[in-house]
């Protein structure tokens, strides 16, 4: 092999309901990949039980997000569905990465230090070292590129470090294994032959971070005790409007250009949204609402959005009605996953110099 292949991989977290953010920030860019190389996009299971959670629930969430990049267009022929914790090469790898990474590097995770909170000394270890489990999620199928929202890029940076210091530390192994792909752009930094490579963010779109409809300062979140302040992928179309209608806004219109949404947090999250669900840009929406009150941009964005998202509630809920397919999807999902997976553990493990005897 004289160049990595290019793979696109990424998951999303079966924790509650899915919702808006979810959507727009990361499967509704899933679909397109698919036609543009090949695609594996995970249920991350495993990362759910990095705090409490309740094993039934996580089930049901399981088959949610399964059935979510179903009915968002994704086709199981083209992509690579299945849950994590169905490939045990996920959780093999993370433990060769945790004696890769560094103490130092998991401690500057933002979002450990969010989740923690002030009790960190009471956070399980898996919370602490989720990100390398992360690492081993993409680079056990060696991809190249992972479609991320802003919040993902410290870990894909990550990510990168752990392939690095890999490369680095058993450079002579890999060499001597011949199981190396060459590096075009050998340095100081690099080897001359990579065995993983340096995963590439795909960060696009307008709205790559959805805001929640009550505060425009915080990110839209399954755990707000307000439903108010989401739109739920299995809400109904009158749930739809009602939560748009209800959003909270400034007495301001909407302004001409995209720097008259400058400390405006409400309106610029709206704007985005909008924006997203039409493919346009946000200048585009705003050359069209720019000067309108929020009384004629609000009606017209949940138009917009029950216009996009009720066909995929209804279709969502009637594959949760069918658990048998989501099933058979994970299942297939995990025996393909598993063989790409399969030989690159095996040459981490050689590389490693784990004697293998069966």
């Amino acid at each position: 092999m004289n160049q990595f292949q290019p793979r696109v991989f990424s998951g999303v977290q079966p924790t509650g309901n899915l919702h808006l953010g979810n959507y727009l920030g990361a499967i509704s860019r899933f679909v397109p990949l698919q036609d543009e190389m090949p695609t594996i996009y995970c249920v991350v299971d495993m990362h759910a039980i990095t705090v409490k959670h309740d094993p039934a629930a996580l089930t049901v969430a399981t088959r949610e997000v399964t059935a979510a990049y179903l009915a968002a267009g994704i086709d199981p022929k083209k992509a690579i569905i299945f849950n994590q914790s169905q490939v045990r090469e996920h959780a093999e790898l993370a433990w060769i990465f945790n004696c890769i990474a560094r103490m130092g590097w998991l401690s500057r995770m933002t979002q450990f230090k969010e989740k923690a909170g002030k009790n960190r000394e009471n956070a399980s270890v898996g919370l602490f070292a989720y990100p390398t489990l992360m690492a081993a999620d993409i680079l056990a199928y060696r991809a190249t590129h992972v479609p991320v929202g802003d919040d993902q890029k410290q870990h894909l940076e990550l990510t990168r470090d752990i392939a690095q210091k890999f490369n680095n530390d058993f450079a002579e192994r890999i060499a001597e294994l011949g199981v190396g792909v060459p590096n075009p752009t050998p340095s100081p930094e690099l080897p001359g032959e990579l065995f993983f490579p340096l995963t590439e963010p795909m960060i696009a779109g307008p709205a790559t971070r959805i805001m929640s409809l009550r505060d425009g300062t915080k990110k839209m979140s399954k755990s707000d005790p307000s439903d108010l302040s989401r739109i739920n992928l299995r809400d109904t179309a009158d749930e739809i409007s009602k939560k748009i209608r209800k959003a909270k806004t400034d007495p301001e219109p909407l302004p001409g250009d995209i720097e008259g949404l400058a400390d405006r947090a409400e309106a610029a999250n709206l704007v985005g949204i909008y924006a997203a669900l039409s493919g346009r840009t946000k200048d585009e929406v705003l050359s069209d609402f720019g000067g309108q009150p929020f009384s004629v941009f609000k009606p017209a964005l949940a138009d917009l959005a029950v216009e996009q998202l009720a066909p995929m509630a209804d279709e969502m809920n009637r594959l949760m009605a069918e658990p048998d397919h989501i099933h058979a999807v994970l299942r297939d999902g995990a025996e393909r996953a598993s063989a790409i997976a399969e030989p690159i553990l095996h040459d981490a493990r050689r590389i490693c110099g784990f004697l293998e005897c069966r």
